[in-house]
């Protein structure tokens, strides 16, 4: 049988908090989630978690220029928004650290259709462009953005 792990007091919480910052940005949900179990009183790390954002320690903006630097060559914004809005980021945070990154999500959907479909794309394949606009959507790209990347993919594959 287990035994049950001793609950941490503040000091403890806050020290705690900081190593786990100390590795990686971490929003105030994901450091809640974290912190709660161990506590032995849930508004101790409420306190804890306040005063490391008052020191600037700990900040969910900071975290989502992270998160979102570390991420915005993989997927498209839309699949970015949902995964800040699960980390605890509400929409004004997520959306100007959207606004913040200099990515051209067009151009970064037909770079991502390019390398999907490398020999090109038949005008009249609508199997090819169906998948292709699946794996589009499931990356987080929107559907003007996708459109773009099939009419990009299909003009490079005309030929001259």
């Amino acid at each position: 049988m287990k035994k049950p792990k001793p609950e941490l007091t503040q000091v403890e919480l806050r020290r705690a908090a900081v190593d786990l910052l100390s590795r990686r940005d971490h929003s105030r949900r994901e450091l809640t989630r974290k912190l709660s179990p161990k506590a032995a009183d849930p508004e101790d790390v409420d306190r804890v978690l306040d005063d490391l954002a008052e020191r600037d320690w700990q900040s969910d903006e900071r975290f989502a220029e992270s998160f979102l630097n570390s991420r915005c060559h993989r997927y498209g914004p839309l699949r970015l928004q949902q995964e800040l809005r699960e980390k605890g980021l509400n929409s004004e945070q997520i959306q100007a650290a959207i606004a913040n990154l200099a990515t051209d999500w067009f151009e970064l959907a037909a770079e991502f259709a390019q390398r999907k479909c490398s020999g090109g794309l038949e005008r009249n394949d609508v199997r090819e462009r169906a998948r292709l606009y699946r794996f589009l959507a499931y990356r987080g790209f929107n559907g003007d953005q996708i459109n773009y990347a099939l009419e990009q993919l299909q003009a490079s594959s005309l030929p001259e």
